[in-house]
C-alpha cells in the first residue's frame, strides 16, 4: 500500500493553512509598521501592505508546491518521514522569507526616518571663544 496519497492530502492542508496563517499576521502587524512609514498617506501603506501580502502567498505556496514530489512509501512510518521533512523544509523557508522581509521592512524604516530627521536646536547658548591675545617677546 502507498501512504503517500494520505502524505500528500496532510502536506497540502498543512501548507495551505501555515501560509494563510502567516500571511494574516504578517498583513495585521506589517499594516501597523507601515502606516508609520507612510503617515502621510495611509492608501499608499495599505497598497504595500497588500501587495507585500501578495508576493508572500505567491512565494510560499508555490514554493510549497515545488516540495510537493516525493518517493515511495511503503509504510506509515517511511510517510510521516516525508510529510515531516517536508513541512521542515517548508517552515525553514517561510522563516528565511519572514526575516527577509523584516530587513526590507527595517531599509524602509530607516530610509524613512532619515528623510523625516530635522536637527534638533541648541538647548545651551556657549559664548564665544575669546579672542587670541598676542604674545610678546
Amino acid at each position: 500500500m502507498n501512504y503517500l496519497i494520505w502524505t500528500h492530502v496532510a502536506y497540502g492542508i498543512a501548507a495551505v493553512m501555515l501560509t494563510a496563517v502567516l500571511a494574516r499576521t504578517l498583513f495585521r502587524h506589517g499594516a501597523l509598521f507601515l502606516e508609520s512609514v507612510f503617515e502621510d498617506n495611509a492608501r499608499m501603506a495599505n497598497a504595500v501592505n497588500r501587495l507585500l501580502v501578495t508576493g508572500f502567498y505567491m512565494l510560499n505556496l508555490g514554493y510549497a508546491l515545488l516540495l510537493f514530489r516525493s518517493n515511495e512509501a511503503e509504510t506509515t512510518l517511511q510517510a510521516t518521514e516525508v510529510l515531516v521533512t517536508k513541512l521542515g523544509v517548508l517552515l525553514l523557508s517561510l522563516g528565511i522569507i519572514h526575516f527577509v522581509n523584516m530587513a526590507v521592512f527595517w531599509k524602509i524604516r530607516r530610509a524613512s526616518d532619515a528623510r523625516n530627521f530635522t536637527p534638533a536646536m541648541p538647548s545651551v547658548r556657549m559664548p564665544p571663544p575669546p579672542a587670541p591675545t598676542a604674545v610678546k617677546v
